[in-house]
């Protein structure tokens, strides 16, 4: 049975095609540190509505009370969500899942996949690197959308790069918008990237995160050293 808590919208902004930032406070109560791993994830629910699982996108602090989520436009409560005005209060889980191991991840190449709403768990995973990035080899990050407009953070991707970390932008289905950049799905532009020091955080969906699995597979990388959020 899950442990229920309230927290209050205190923010709500476009975070690219489909997709909403919304940001929580979960005041200075029970919650409060109990954010631990980038990746974990919180249970939301609003009255009448079966909860739904959403990663926390902001990065662990030990103090902080306020937690960021990306919501895609789908479904009835991610639509019920996006559409809260400010002060509406939020039945809000403490977090769940064991986040991405970034202690297994030191020492080693990192190579980050996310497809989609799937960045909101590798977000804090960046942030994390960020903060002591000598800890880490190279850094890439492997960034998929369905279309140049639903990259989310794209604010952020010049701040990425200029914190030592190469950004691989890919587009699913670029259709007549003139897009120049990378087409297809993310495992496919692995390039000749060296792989023998990598450890590889994977999040999105189900068919995207099998694809670079058994991408991985296929270079050589063991399974010990990928990581699921879950």
């Amino acid at each position: 049975m899950s442990d229920w808590h309230t927290a209050t919208v205190t923010a709500r902004a476009p975070a690219a095609d489909g997709l909403t930032d919304l940001v929580l406070d979960i005041g200075d109560g029970p919650l409060v540190g109990t954010h631990a791993h980038p990746g974990q994830y919180v249970r939301l629910r609003l009255p009448g509505q079966p909860p739904g699982i959403f990663a926390i996108a902001s990065p662990p602090a030990p103090h902080g009370t306020q937690w960021e989520f990306l919501l895609k436009d789908d479904g009835a409560l991610p639509s019920a969500l996006l559409h809260l005005p400010t002060g509406t209060l939020v039945e809000v889980t403490r977090p769940e899942g064991p986040g991405f191991p970034m202690e297994k991840a030191r020492g080693h190449d990192l190579l980050l996949f996310a497809s989609g709403s799937g960045i909101s768990a590798i977000r804090p995973v960046i942030a994390s690197v960020h903060q002591e990035r000598a800890a880490y080899g190279r850094v890439t990050l492997y960034f998929g959308a369905r279309t140049p407009g639903s990259f989310a953070y794209a604010g952020e991707l010049e701040r990425w790069q200029a914190g030592d970390m190469r950004v691989v932008r890919t587009v699913s289905q670029p259709g007549a918008s003139g897009w120049q950049g990378l087409t297809g799905y993310v495992q496919a532009h692995l390039g000749e990237e060296p792989l023998e020091n990598a450890v590889a955080f994977v999040c999105g969906p189900a068919e995207m995160v099998q694809g670079v699995m058994e991408h991985l597979r296929q270079r050589g990388v063991p399974r010990s050293a990928v990581f699921l959020n879950y």
